[in-house]
């Protein structure tokens, strides 16, 4: 990760964020802001006295192989003294000079418990190459560079990787080690009517269980576009939301949509190409176009759809697996609806 990665992560600070820019935001970007300097931060600091020569640094600062230290006046921070101030020393021939004379003051520094995003901003603004990081209390606990906010956030996606592995470990042996007549995983999610800030947050939750239990991205991808409209269509049409409900069995995915109204009164016209009542809010916003239930069927190998008008809708989807796509583990039986 190079210093132009890390401008990205906050390139955008100071301006309003489009939704372009939250389409692109990364991993990379979240870390940025959940990280602390804490978490990233040199814990050993080495530090320098005001009274101390310039010469005397200059070999503190090669020993420990480093390119700058905080100055310490008792426990209060003085000033910071790196190489460009000692290079500015040795040009004047003043390497006996005290420390105070040419350390860099006031202290820019950074909060243990700020996000690392804002040190790099202060990296930008500043032109500064690190930061002392204080606590409440405004102790000295520790160093922060640019280098050590890269390899934080290194570690960080190197952990995310091994976590997410572990996890695809676990669920894809989910079948495997469960013994039982039938073996099922049931998740469930409430959708609130008319929220679009969150809409498609639960077929996403059930596109990444899927692949974690060991579906082939293809199939994941079928039933993420399916529980996706449907899961929109809750958040259209229902009045109250409604329940979207996912069956996963070692040979065939079952999902559900339930709501308590207002129902359908032509189910059949429903099914046709661009037919919608979606509200005008909705239409603003980029939904009810009117092709949710035809994406789903030619997801699906069975679909089901349930309205009573005042009542409310219920849609059946129904994905049998091939003899590669199956899970492991668990037993055939006789096909039964969700309940």
């Amino acid at each position: 990760m190079s210093n132009n990665s890390l401008q990205e992560i906050y390139g955008r600070k100071g301006r309003i964020v489009t939704d372009q820019d939250a389409r692109e935001i990364g991993r990379v970007e979240e870390l940025a802001y959940e990280l602390k300097n804490r978490d990233v931060m040199s814990r050993e600091v080495h530090t320098a006295a005001p009274q101390m020569s310039i010469s005397d640094v200059l070999m503190m600062l090669r020993k420990h192989r480093i390119s700058g230290a905080p100055v310490m006046d008792g426990e209060q921070l003085a000033g910071i003294i790196s190489m460009e101030d000692i290079v500015r020393a040795m040009s004047e021939n003043a390497l006996s000079a005290s420390v105070s004379a040419y350390m860099t003051r006031p202290v820019i520094s950074a909060h243990d418990y700020d996000s690392i995003v804002k040190s790099l901003e202060t990296f930008t603004k500043s032109g500064l190459g690190r930061l002392p990081v204080v606590d409440e209390s405004g102790k000295l606990v520790g160093m922060v560079t640019k280098g050590d906010i890269t390899r934080g956030i290194l570690l960080a996606l190197q952990k995310d990787y091994h976590d997410e592995e572990l996890r695809r470990y676990r669920a894809s042996h989910l079948f495997e080690d469960i013994t039982s007549d039938r073996t099922s995983l049931i998740l469930r999610y409430r959708i609130k009517p008319r929220d679009f800030v969150n809409g498609g947050q639960a077929s996403s939750h059930i596109k990444r269980a899927l692949l974690r239990l060991g579906a082939p991205p293809q199939l994941a991808r079928q039933c993420g576009i399916a529980v996706y409209e449907a899961e929109i269509n809750l958040i259209i049409h229902s009045t109250n939301g409604g329940i979207l409900r996912v069956q996963i069995e070692p040979h065939r995915i079952l999902m559900q949509t339930t709501d308590d109204g207002p129902g359908i009164p032509d189910v059949a016209q429903a099914l046709t190409p661009g037919w919608s009542t979606a509200s005008s809010e909705a239409r603003a916003m980029g939904f009810g176009a009117g092709m949710g239930l035809v994406n789903i069927k030619r997801c699906v190998d069975k679909m089901e759809l349930e309205s009573t008008p005042g009542k409310g809708t219920k849609l059946l989807m129904e994905i049998n697996l091939s003899a590669e796509e199956k899970f492991k583990g668990g037993a055939e039986h006789p096909e039964e609806p969700p309940v």
